[in-house]
């Protein structure tokens, strides 16, 4: 099993973490099946310890995720000391809950935060790639949203209707005469 570097006496226990948002923004993203598959490839290959598997499907731009405040409060209480995550976007797409990650590693309570490609540990650069990754997945989500914004803007513009056609209308998609 993989040790801490700072304290080599100590074993790091994983919490396996797979989220997938309920929302069509996520939709590319790998299902949680298959990153459940991918990191338990990744912990047997690397010889991690992994003591939970915890999951779910809620978007992480807002605060609120119930299975994640159950991951943070296993990690402040020392049951596990690891994350194993799919990407670093999985963990948080808000300033705050990236915000207490970061914090558990500054308290020691988070020795890791591993990916299939990467390994964060409680160092000033790692902490702060962390915080980078998670900070660029929100500023996608926020994005976005202004991207729809101009588009729906645009179309009003065009005195086309922004949106789907009210109940009893039909929707042509090509119909450029209107």
């Amino acid at each position: 099993p993989f040790l801490n570097m700072q304290n080599t006496n100590q074993i790091i226990k994983y919490i396996l973490y797979c989220r997938k948002s309920s929302e069509q923004e996520d939709r590319q993203v790998l299902s949680i099946e298959s990153q459940r598959k991918e990191l338990l490839d990744v912990a047997k290959r690397e010889g991690l310890k992994v003591i939970e598997i915890l999951e779910e499907s809620h978007s992480a731009k807002k605060l609120g995720r119930p299975v994640f405040a159950e991951l943070i409060a296993k990690l402040e209480s020392g049951y596990a000391n690891g994350l194993l995550v799919w990407n670093a976007s999985r963990i948080s797409r808000n300033s705050i809950d990236t915000g207490r990650v970061v914090y558990l590693m500054d308290e020691e309570k988070l020795f890791e935060v591993r990916t299939p490609s990467q390994a964060f540990r409680n160092t000033p650069n790692d902490k702060f790639l962390l915080n980078l990754f998670c900070s660029q997945a929100k500023l996608e989500n926020d994005n976005k949203g202004e991207y729809v914004k101009r588009g729906l803007k645009t179309k009003c513009e065009k005195g086309m209707y922004p949106a789907p056609a009210p109940t009893g209308y039909k929707n042509e998609k090509y119909n450029i005469n209107h």
